[in-house]
Parts: structure tokens; sequence; C-alpha cells
């Protein structure tokens, strides 16, 4: 499985698992009713305790992104895989108008945006650490402007 964990970021273990783990659901790179490891197993596997990829699986499972089955293991969910790509849009369409909005009250214009969108694209997919900030920052707060 594609995990890299960072010890030295200020983003919390846990969070930067899970993260990355609601990326590769969203993305389909995990596909409904995929395996995920154990607990145990992803733990070792990262180099972390326990107890943070218990909380990783355990945040994915309050969001709907996992189900586990006593004596099973967890998968990826089958009931929220499009549900929650399709919040992800809405999502995306929220913080698209703002940007807009920002970028105008600024003059900035629309190639100037788009310029600066696909930069910072390209920055973020490049540094996995700057992925887990941005990942953290959506969640902390919502921008209004």
């Amino acid at each position: 499985m594609k995990i890299q964990v960072n010890i030295a970021s200020g983003i919390a273990l846990y969070e930067q698992i899970a993260s990355q783990l609601k990326q590769l659901i969203v993305t389909g790179e995990l596909p409904e009713g995929y395996p995920l490891p154990s607990v145990r197993a992803l733990a070792q596997e990262l180099g972390v305790s326990v107890i943070t990829t218990r909380r990783a699986y355990t945040e994915l499972e309050q969001e709907g992104y996992v189900v586990t089955t006593p004596a099973k293991g967890t998968f990826v969910s089958h009931r929220y895989t499009d549900r929650l790509k399709e919040l992800g849009l809405m999502r995306l369409s929220e913080l698209v108008d703002d940007l807009v909005y920002l970028a105008r009250s600024l003059g900035v214009t629309s190639e100037q945006l788009a310029e600066f969108v696909v930069d910072h694209y390209e920055y973020v997919s490049a540094n996995p650490d700057e992925k887990a900030k941005l990942a953290q920052m959506l969640r902390n707060r919502r921008m209004r402007f």
C-alpha cells in the first residue's frame, strides 16, 4: 500500500495515515470491498504504534470510508464510496467559488488564476508533506472572504 508517514511533520501520524487512505479510496485505488491490512500489520509496516493505526481506522470508519467487521477485518465501504466522491466534488466546488471570488476581488485574471492553480497543484502533488498540511487545513477551517 502506498502510504508514507513523516515523523518530523507537524501533522499527527494518524491524520497522515487517514488522509492518504481517504485519497486512495476516493480515487478508486482502493476499490469498494478492498480489505485493509490489520491494525497491527499496518502499524508494523509503517513503523508506528498500533494505537496510531487504530486511531486512523477509527476516523475512517466514523467518516464512512471503511467498515470494520469483527473477526473479519476492515474493508473499504460499499455504501459510501460514490457518496463520498460526490461530497468531495461539492466541497471542491465551494472552494473554487471562494477562490474565484478572492481572485476577482484582487484583480487576478482567469489566466493568472489558472496558472496559479496548476503550479500549486503540481507542487503539492510532488510534495507529500504539503498534501498532508493541505488536508489538515481543509479539515480545520473553511476560508470565507
